[in-house]
């Protein structure tokens, strides 16, 4: 693996590692250069609005995470060094353990995901989150009105 596929990778792990650690803050900075597209045609731009976003929907517990845990597999990552830019397909699971929800997968989807090189290190510039393919009961993990068909849009 080249150096810039593990650097690429990594950024995908610390999305999970400062999410499932509630610290969304840290998540919205990740995104910091990047547009993120919502489950309907919303594309979030701005660090703010991520955050703000983030703090709406992702429900935190006394503990100060949201008692998930966020696996991300199966990246396929192709890289173009003259150009300083990448693109990833990875897929996530979310498990999620509360006092009322036994341990359960309570999502899962896939994460198109593209980046950009600056001054020799790689960011997200782009993220599209509106590839949610498995629901599991997300009642415990967010703030979000369950729509008349029952399916929740993730975010």
């Amino acid at each position: 693996m080249s150096y810039s596929a593990l650097e690429i990778a990594n950024l995908l792990y610390r999305y999970a590692e400062l999410m499932d650690s509630g610290d969304l803050s840290g998540v919205a900075a990740l995104f910091r250069n990047a547009k993120l597209k919502s489950a309907g045609s919303d594309v979030l731009r701005d660090e703010v609005s991520m955050l703000d976003q983030w703090r709406r929907h992702v429900r935190i517990y006394p503990c100060g995470t949201p008692r998930t845990k966020h696996v991300i597999t199966n990246p396929i990552i192709e890289i173009d060094e003259a150009a300083g830019r990448a693109r990833c397909r990875s897929y996530y699971t979310v498990l999620q353990a509360t006092d009322t929800l036994p341990l359960q997968v309570v999502a899962a989807g896939r994460y198109h995901d593209e980046f950009e090189q600056t001054d020799g290190r790689w960011h997200f510039s782009y993220r599209d989150y509106s590839l949610f393919d498995l629901q599991g009961d997300l009642s415990q993990h967010l703030n979000l009105p369950a729509p008349a068909g029952g399916r929740v849009e993730a975010i």
